[in-house]
């Protein structure tokens, strides 16, 4: 038997926000860029706290730094306006706030806005936690955030999003429903990502993150957090994390990742820990590991990280 899950409204579209009647009395979570890039100006809206300092691969500790410091405030809604990152953290908080959540995504890479997925630093280590009461009440997806983001950051989170739909094509856990999703996801980011029609790029990451969210991503990203635990973006290192998952796990991807990752022209990176611990690491990540359509050894972790350092 199988099951899907998504937000209970997903609103997607040019200008989706204009046309969106927001709540008064919210509180806002944003990154640092977002006020000087004319994003919260962009919502319109009335009577809202704001909580700007939302850092890349956040930790546990902003989190409940943001609820010490508006538990005690009157508002009705948590919105999340942001990347991955801003939206991990606002589904946390409005989840332990027991707030209905509102997530806009600017970047069109991670399908946060969609999943009931938010990945968190625990002691310095990324942590996957997965709960249906992290959904988004009201998922709202505009093209328009694309037109002021860097090209840097539009390859990271396309890539990301390529990574995700792909792996997830491949899971033990995937049913007709979430490859049908998955490859469609695939498509549209490919083509767009080829023709450079960037704000196709918001659709396609908004259906990869509905086809990834039912079934899981696998040993791509695995083995992308150590490199992340060292700073390197996350779609930086699923470039090539996932690439190498793909050849290793025989995806009808591969071929089509690997061109894509070509034309992006990503920078080489490498591991500064040691591969046997790297790989001890990667072995518990087991929402990943155990739903890889192959097993997995320690020394193919080993060989993979080898590889990657060998550029």
């Amino acid at each position: 038997m199988n099951s899907i899950k998504q937000p209970p409204i997903i609103i997607f579209g040019q200008n989706s926000i204009i046309n969106y009647d927001f709540p008064k009395n919210v509180l806002l979570i944003s990154s640092s860029g977002a006020n000087s890039r004319g994003w919260i100006k962009y919502l319109n809206l009335k009577n809202y706290f704001l909580f700007e300092n939302v850092e890349s691969n956040p930790s546990m500790s902003t989190v409940e730094l943001i609820i010490s410091k508006f538990k005690n405030k009157n508002f009705d809604y948590v919105i999340g306006l942001g990347g991955g990152s801003v939206l991990d953290v606002a589904k946390f908080v409005g989840y332990k706030l027991n707030k209905p959540k509102i997530l806009i995504s600017t970047t069109f890479g991670s399908g946060s806005e969609v999943t009931r997925i938010s990945v968190l630093k625990i002691d310095g280590k990324k942590t996957s936690f997965h709960n249906d009461d992290l959904f988004a009440d009201i998922a709202i997806v505009d093209p328009f955030f694309i037109k002021s983001t860097p090209i840097e950051i539009i390859k990271n989170s396309a890539i990301d999003a390529c990574a995700q739909c792909s792996e997830a094509y491949d899971s033990k856990i995937s049913n007709e429903y979430t490859k049908f999703l998955c490859k469609k996801a695939f498509s549209i980011l490919e083509k767009a990502l080829i023709e450079k029609n960037y704000e196709d790029l918001a659709y396609g990451a908004m259906i990869s993150g509905l086809g990834f969210g039912n079934s899981s991503t696998t040993f791509g990203h695995a083995l992308s957090y150590v490199f992340s635990n060292e700073g390197i973006s996350h779609g930086h290192a699923l470039a090539f994390t996932t690439t190498l998952a793909h050849k290793f796990n025989n995806s009808i991807f591969y071929e089509r990742f690997l061109n894509l990752i070509k034309l992006l022209d990503f920078k080489n990176i490498t591991l500064k820990e040691d591969f046997s611990i790297a790989a001890d690491l990667i072995l518990t990540d087991h929402k990943h590991i155990d739903n890889n359509p192959n097993p997995i050894l320690k020394s193919d972790i080993v060989k993979i990280l080898k590889i990657i350092n060998n550029g």
